[in-house]
C-alpha cells in the first residue's frame, strides 16, 4: 500500500464511501438502459473511468505527499489495493439484516 496508508475509515467515510458506490451504481445503470452495450464493454469503459479518476487524483496530491490529507500516490501498491477491491466486488455479499443499511429498490 502507500506509504501513508490510511486508517480504517470512520462511520462518516463508510457513509460517503457508500453514496459514492450507489451514485455510481445508478448512473451505470442509467446509461445502459439509455444506451445498451455488450456488459464488458461497459465494464470496460467502467474501469478505464477508475484508471482515469486516480491518475487525476494521484496529480492533485502533488509529488512526495505535498497533499494534507498525506496520501503519496503509489501507482504499483495502489493498483493491488484496487485489484484487491474489485476481486472483494466479485465475492458473493452475505444478506443484509439491518433496514437502515439497506439500499431502498424504489418508491412506495
Amino acid at each position: 500500500m502507500s506509504a501513508h496508508q490510511a486508517p480504517r475509515p470512520d462511520a462518516e467515510e463508510r457513509a460517503a464511501q457508500a453514496a459514492l458506490e450507489r451514485a455510481l451504481t445508478v448512473a451505470f445503470w442509467q446509461v445502459i438502459q439509455r444506451r445498451p452495450m455488450p456488459a464488458m464493454a461497459a465494464l470496460e469503459a467502467a474501469a478505464r473511468t477508475v484508471g482515469k479518476l486516480y491518475g487525476q487524483v494521484a496529480a492533485a496530491h502533488g509529488p512526495h505527499g505535498t497533499c494534507a490529507c498525506g496520501w503519496e500516490p503509489d501507482p504499483e501498491a495502489d493498483l493491488i489495493v484496487l485489484e484487491a477491491m474489485l476481486a472483494a466486488g466479485l465475492a458473493p455479499q452475505p444478506a443484509q439484516a439491518d433496514l437502515a443499511a439497506m439500499v431502498p429498490a424504489g418508491r412506495a
